[in-house]
């Protein structure tokens, strides 16, 4: 079975799954304003659409476009600004 988890009023959902080799969530974005926090180090893809970022400790925003990724630290919080619907995977670990 694949977990599915709705955040943010349902603004967010993401399902979550096994690759060959870590764990990883595919998801999609309604646009809005997001502050996420890592439990593990996350490598986020953008699948379609784009992200503006802020990284943990930076006061840069930067954007990510189709196949761009950015990684999280552990124990991080990080922003996004989402102009238009997007989705992305993420891999943990």
């Amino acid at each position: 079975m694949f977990d599915v988890n709705q955040y943010f009023e349902g603004r967010v959902t993401s399902v979550a799954f096994q690759t060959s080799t870590l764990p990883a969530t595919i998801g999609v974005m309604k646009p809005g304003e997001y502050t996420f926090n890592t439990n593990a180090i996350e490598t986020i893809t953008v699948v379609s659409g784009s992200l503006v970022v802020q990284l943990p400790e930076s006061s840069e925003w930067r954007t990510f476009n189709v196949d761009d990724h950015f990684i999280v630290a552990t124990d991080k919080a990080f922003n996004l600004q989402v102009t238009e619907e997007t989705a992305y995977l993420c891999t943990y670990g």
